[in-house]
């Protein structure tokens, strides 16, 4: 059906954002691996509610939980499941609101979809809840890529208007992590995060929302991986990101830049430095025919305003066919931008690591670490 991504490094999302629990069935993931409980938990630290003044009040501690998968600290070769429950749960407001659909929500679809079954309770399925397992998951995968040097890094490009265009070392990727955490909306630049930071109260004082990008760059990446046509590199990527509610687009390299540029200017030529081939720039992203150069991939992706605003709005009681208004009072992200970062990290750790274990490059047994 729909809840699953991936070939060997197969991941299978379960969980309602009013429901007792989400969580993740990771398949695939090789055995031997010393798992790091401590790195998952503070992966799924940064995407959890309540963490800032920038994003939604709901107050769960999403404490991780591994149900199977895993013996004496070790990974088994078994499918890994792993859970945070739902603590801070208040459904009165969809129970209240049931019948009239919210604006830009996925309400209609899901009932014409579903029939009138589907959970409503904060969106349920479709809520942005479920991206706490694609994080756990992530963070698995990003423990087996980091043993051969890959690293992901994503960050917030911009909020609304306010854009941070500099272009940074790669080789500071450290350094610029420890400058993201430092900043409330993930932003790498300290005087672009302030404004970002003040943009995103003043809309929240509004009662609205606002939306921005997020940059993903992953370094080390072997080149010779993904395919030419339907397991294109990019369109992977792609289908996972889009997974992630509220993405409305991504580009790679250049994206829709090289659509006013010259061949002259969009071209990356090939150059031998210290004897490896590379490119002198990177304006494909890394990827070429849908198979990756060897080069940093890089992409951004755009992430639209939060949906549920205290604006009045008008909207359509679906049961009784009538006219009526409806406004927002629940605990929402003024901004997802900031904690959509390590979804938009993880996700792009699910997706390389299964690309490289279909190509055999990662053994189904770690013996390294």
């Amino acid at each position: 059906m729909d809840n699953s991504l991936g070939t060997i490094f197969r991941i299978t999302s379960f969980g309602e954002s009013h429901g007792e629990l989400v969580g993740i069935i990771i398949d695939g993931v090789p055995a031997g691996l010393l798992l790091d409980l401590d790195f998952i938990q503070s992966e799924l630290n940064k995407r959890k509610p309540a963490q800032s003044h920038l994003v939604t009040s709901r107050n769960e501690e999403d404490k991780l939980k591994v149900l199977s998968g895993v013996f004496n600290n070790r990974t088994t070769g078994a499918p890994v499941c792993l859970i945070i429950e739902n603590k801070d749960i208040d459904s009165s407001y969809y129970e209240k609101y049931k019948n009239y659909l919210k604006p830009s929500h996925a309400d209609y679809s899901a009932q014409m979809k579903y029939g009138g079954f589907s959970d409503y309770r904060g969106s349920g399925r479709l809520s942005g809840r479920i991206t706490a397992g694609f994080v756990m998951a992530g963070a698995v995968a990003k423990q087996i890529l980091e043993k051969y040097d890959i690293f992901i890094f994503a960050y917030t490009k911009s909020i609304g208007n306010i854009r941070d265009d500099e272009v940074y070392s790669l080789n500071e990727i450290e350094n610029l992590t420890k400058l993201r955490e430092k900043s409330p909306s993930r932003a790498i630049n300290p005087e672009k995060a302030i404004q970002m930071e003040e943009s995103i109260k003043e809309v929240k004082n509004q009662n609205d929302s606002i939306g921005g990008t997020v940059k993903c760059v992953v370094t080390n990446f072997p080149e010779g991986k993904g395919g030419p046509v339907f397991n294109s590199i990019e369109s992977n990527i792609s289908r996972a990101v889009f997974a992630i509610p509220a993405i409305k687009g991504i580009e790679f390299g250049a994206g829709f830049r090289s659509s006013k540029m010259k061949g002259s200017e969009h071209n990356d030529p090939w150059i031998l430095k210290d004897g490896k081939i590379q490119t002198s720039k990177n304006d494909a992203g890394g990827i070429i025919g849908g198979i990756s150069t060897g080069m940093p991939i890089e992409f951004t992706v755009a992430v639209k305003p939060t949906a549920s605003i205290g604006i009045l709005q008008k909207t359509i009681d679906i049961k009784n066919r009538k006219d009526v208004e409806i406004e927002f009072s629940g605990r929402h992200d003024p901004c997802i931008v900031p904690r959509i970062v390590s979804v938009i990290e993880a996700m792009t750790a699910n997706v390389l690591l299964d690309c490289l274990l279909v190509e055999g490059y990662i053994p189904r047994i770690l013996k390294v670490g």
